[in-house]
């Protein structure tokens, strides 16, 4: 009770605040000044580019921790080496070396034997996001987007300041091409560090292993291919999601490719090829009406040059013949002669829901390219000790519409 009362007392003590007070904070200004109008938030807003916000958002990348960022780094570089050999229809051969370069920094370099790549685009491919030729392709890849191998070199920049190495040769007789390549974050444009901006080029005659040797270039004799390094902080460790582990599963299920490999330790080991046949190469696809949606169709339609409704439907998309096409205007209540050009947003709704529930034929599976089990056998017999083995490949089924 006393308690109480004290402290109405003191709530009654209280002085009032005095007319010059209100609206300040103590120190007699008003805040009210002090805050944004929409003009300093327009002046202050500007375009982000995707390196620069990927520099800041390097988890999505697989760099979110030093043991992954190894792991994702090599990956990417053998998963390039790969896709460039099987397009071009070489054997695969692979070297990665991984060697320590200080407290908790480690060098991954990562050769092979694919076709090489032209001296224009080395620095595009390197030094710069979401480039690449495999993006607007409908068929499998390993990579995508054109984002792994920059982003590698992007981190590695980030992390040790140094920049990514490249020599490619496309051809024996021909000069190889060496560059020291950063990713300007800001602009998303690759930056050459030597040969005055415009990259090294190493002459094809006796003279090759005199330059190399005196630019400090590392390269495997082989008449056409790439080598990377990418300098970076990471941690080397064995066991479960290791290095080790990836490339041992690269061997297994790329059995057409002979892997070399040197460990931080210096350790070596060399998965060997068991088949000398390329696997089939996957075939390109147009989408399937069921793997699209509506915003997508809206833009199809908004680009397609087909003339009619008709056309457009057995041009655009896999397995729409021109019966299914038919079925489907019916569906929609749109006549097949319709002109692309004006279907509006209700005309592409009515369509969109004809496409998903017209009966239409699963996409066809030659845009994949399965092991098969016999290679399957092959790698486990040579990588995985036993006393059984068994392998069951079952036909491809669709997942996703596209």
């Amino acid at each position: 009770m006393r308690e109480a009362a004290a402290v109405r007392a003191g709530q009654a003590g209280t002085a009032p605040p005095t007319a010059g007070a209100a609206g300040t904070n103590g120190r007699g200004d008003d805040p009210l000044r002090r805050r944004a109008t929409a003009q300093s938030m327009a002046a202050s807003q500007r375009d982000i580019s995707v390196s620069e916000f990927f520099a800041k958002n390097r988890h999505l990348l697989g760099f979110d921790n030093p043991r992954k960022a190894l792991l994702t780094t090599v990956k990417e570089a053998v998963d390039n080496a790969l896709d460039a050999c099987e397009e071009a229809g070489i054997l695969p051969e692979i070297w990665v070396q991984i060697r320590p370069s200080g407290e908790n920094r480690f060098q991954v370099a990562v050769q092979d034997n694919g076709p090489g790549i032209l001296k224009k685009t080395i620095p595009l491919i390197f030094g710069k996001l979401l480039y690449g030729s495999k993006f607007h392709r409908l068929r499998m890849s390993r990579g995508q987007q054109g984002i792994g191998i920059s982003a590698a070199g992007m981190y590695g920049l980030l992390t040790t300041g140094k920049p990514v190495k490249i020599v490619s040769k496309i051809g024996p007789g021909k000069p190889a091409h060496y560059y020291e390549i950063q990713i300007n974050t800001k602009r998303n444009e690759p930056e050459i560090l030597n040969g005055k901006g415009e990259g090294d080029e190493i002459p094809a005659n006796a003279r090759a292993r005199q330059v190399m040797e005196k630019l400090g270039i590392e390269w495997i004799e082989v008449d056409h291919g790439t080598r990377v390094t990418i300098e970076l902080e990471a941690r080397y460790q064995r066991g479960r999601a290791s290095v080790d582990e990836y490339l041992q599963q690269t061997a297994l299920a790329n059995p057409h490719v002979t892997l070399h490999y040197v460990d931080p330790e210096g350790h070596e080991k060399h998965y060997l090829r068991v088949a000398d046949v390329l696997p089939p190469e996957p075939k390109e696809i147009k989408p399937h009406p069921y793997g699209i949606e509506l915003g997508t169709l809206v833009a199809m339609l908004n680009e397609s040059r087909a003339g009619t409704l008709h056309q457009f439907l057995t041009t655009s998309f896999s397995r729409v013949s021109a019966a299914v096409a038919r079925r489907i205007c019916e569906a929609a209540k749109l006549s097949p002669r319709a002109s692309v050009r004006k279907i509006g947003r209700r005309e592409a709704d009515a369509l969109y829901q004809a496409l998903q529930n017209t009966r239409i034929p699963p996409p066809a599976t030659d845009c994949i390219s399965p092991i098969g089990e016999e290679l399957l056998l092959k790698g486990l017999r040579q990588l995985v000790p036993g006393e059984f083995y068994a392998a069951a490949t079952r036909p491809p089924a669709v997942y996703r519409g596209n």
